[in-house]
C-alpha cells in the first residue's frame, strides 16, 4: 500500500555574515589604523635617511628614537585608562592629532635643533602609545564578535603590506624630495588616523544612565591589572610574547646584521631575511582571516614558538636559503599568534576594561624589548654569538610551550560552544 511521504522540513541555514570588508564603519577604522601603523613604521626609516644625508648624526638618531620610545611607554598606560573612561573615538582623535603636530616640529628641528627633535619625538611616541589601546577597543565596538578575527587579520595584513612596500616607496620619494617633506608626510598620515575613523557603536554610557564616580587614573589602571589577572591564558600569553620579543626578536635584530656581514660577506642576506619575514607575516594574516582551529590557543602558541627557528638558523653555517626560509616561517607564526590573541582579548575581557588590558599588553611586551636589545650585545661579546642564539632559540620554543599549559590557554578563554546536533 502506497503512502504519502511526510513533508520534509526545510532546513534553514543561518544567514551568512556579511564580509567585514563591506562594512563602511570598519573600513574607516581600518584605514585609520593602517595610516597610524604606516606612520609609526616610517618615522625611524625616514630619520635613518636623514643620517645617510648627514642631516642627523648617529648619536642624535639614537636619542630621538629613545625619546619616542619613552613617550610611547609613558602614554600607553594612561591612554588605556582614558579610552575606558571616555570615548575611544575621542582618545584616537586627540592622540593622533598630537602625533601629527609633532611631525612638522621634527621637520623644523632637522639639522637645526636636536633638543626640538627630541621633544617632538617624545610627543609623537606619546600619541602613538595613547592611540594603540584605543584602536584595539574601538575595533570591538565597531565589529561584531563573529567577524573580529577577520577584521584583525585585515588590519595586520594592511600594516604588513605597507612595511613591505614602504622602504622602496620611501626611498623613491627621497630621490625627489627632502627628508623634511617626508616628515610632513608622516604628519598627514597621522591626520588620516585622527580624522577618518567613526564613532564606535557602544562608546560611552547609554543615554540617561548615571555616570559612575571615577577613581584616580592609577586606581583604574590597577583595576585593569585585576581584570587581566582574571584570565590565566592572557597572563601566560603575555609572558610568552614578552620572552619571544625581548629574547628572540632582540637577539636576531643584533645578530642577523653581524652574521650577514661576517659569515656570508653580503648585505643581501639581511635584506632577504627581513623581506621573507614580512612576506611570511602576510601569509599568516591571510590564513588567520578564515582559520578557526578547534584548540585556538594551542595553535597560537605553536605559531609564536615558530619564531625560534629564526635564531636557530643563525647558529650554524647553513645555506642562506635556510635562513631566509626560517624567517618566513617565523613571520607566518607570529601572525598565527597575533590575530587570535587580539581577537580573544576583545572577546574575553570585560568591555569597559578592554583598553586598559590592551595597554598592559603593549606596555609589557614593548617595554621590555629595549631591555633585551641593551643586554643582547654585551651577552654576545661575553659568551659568543652561538651560545646566546641557542639560549634565545630555546626560550622561544620552551616559554610558549609552558604557557600553553596554563588554565584556559587551550582555547584562549572559554571553549567554543558545542554545535547543536542536526
Amino acid at each position: 500500500m502506497a503512502t504519502t511521504p511526510a513533508p520534509t522540513e526545510s532546513k534553514s541555514r543561518p544567514p551568512q555574515a556579511r564580509s567585514v570588508l563591506r562594512d563602511i564603519a570598519f573600513l574607516r577604522l581600518w584605514a585609520g589604523t593602517t595610516a597610524s601603523g604606516l606612520a609609526t613604521w616610517a618615522l625611524p626609516f625616514v630619520l635613518g635617511l636623514a643620517v645617510l644625508q648627514r642631516e642627523l648624526g648617529a648619536a642624535g638618531l639614537g636619542l630621538v628614537l629613545a625619546a619616542r620610545t619613552a613617550g610611547f611607554l609613558a602614554a600607553v598606560a594612561v591612554g588605556g585608562v582614558l579610552a575606558d573612561r571616555h570615548s575611544r573615538r575621542a582618545v584616537v582623535l586627540w592622540s593622533a592629532l598630537a602625533a601629527a603636530a609633532a611631525a612638522p616640529l621634527l621637520a623644523v628641528g632637522l639639522g637645526r635643533s636636536l633638543l626640538l627633535m627630541t621633544v617632538a619625538a617624545a610627543v609623537a611616541g606619546a600619541g602613538q602609545g595613547a592611540c594603540r589601546p584605543a584602536f584595539q577597543a574601538l575595533t570591538a565596538e565597531v565589529v561584531d564578535a563573529d567577524r573580529r578575527q577577520q577584521a584583525n587579520a585585515a588590519t595586520t595584513l594592511a600594516v604588513r603590506a605597507s612595511t613591505l612596500a614602504g622602504p622602496a616607496l620611501t626611498a623613491l620619494l627621497a630621490a625627489f624630495t627632502e627628508v623634511a617633506t617626508l616628515l610632513l608626510g608622516i604628519g598627514l598620515l597621522w591626520l588620516v588616523a585622527a580624522l577618518l575613523p567613526g564613532r564606535g557603536a557602544t562608546a560611552g554610557a547609554p543615554d540617561g544612565a548615571p555616570r559612575p564616580r571615577r577613581a584616580s587614573l592609577r586606581a583604574e589602571f590597577v583595576d585593569g591589572i585585576r581584570e587581566a589577572r582574571r584570565h590565566p591564558w592572557f597572563l601566560a600569553g603575555l609572558g610568552a610574547l614578552t620572552a619571544v620579543i625581548a629574547l628572540g626578536y632582540s637577539a636576531t635584530s643584533v645578530a642577523l646584521p653581524l652574521i650577514s656581514r661576517d659569515r656570508y660577506a653580503t648585505e643581501w642576506v639581511l635584506a632577504a631575511a627581513m623581506t621573507a619575514y614580512t612576506v611570511g607575516a602576510l601569509g599568516g594574516a591571510l590564513v588567520t582571516a578564515r582559520l578557526r582551529p578547534r584548540s585556538q590557543g594551542w595553535a597560537a602558541f605553536a605559531g609564536l614558538a615558530a619564531y625560534g627557528f629564526a635564531p636557530l638558523s643563525l647558529m650554524f653555517p647553513v645555506h642562506p636559503a635556510v635562513v631566509i626560509g626560517a624567517y618566513a616561517v617565523a613571520g607566518i607564526g607570529i601572525e598565527l599568534f597575533n590575530v587570535p590573541w587580539f581577537t580573544a582579548t576583545q572577546r574575553e575581557v570585560a568591555p569597559d576594561k578592554l583598553a586598559r588590558v590592551s595597554s598592559l599588553d603593549f606596555l609589557v611586551s614593548y617595554g621590555l624589548a629595549p631591555v633585551g636589545l641593551a643586554l643582547i650585545a654585551p651577552a654576545i661579546d661575553t659568551f659568543g654569538v652561538t651560545p646566546v642564539l641557542g639560549a634565545c632559540a630555546a626560550a622561544c620554543f620552551l616559554v610558549p610551550a609552558a604557557a600553553a599549559l596554563a588554565p584556559t590557554a587551550r582555547h584562549f578563554g572559554r571553549p567554543p560552544a558545542p554545535r547543536d546536533a542536526p
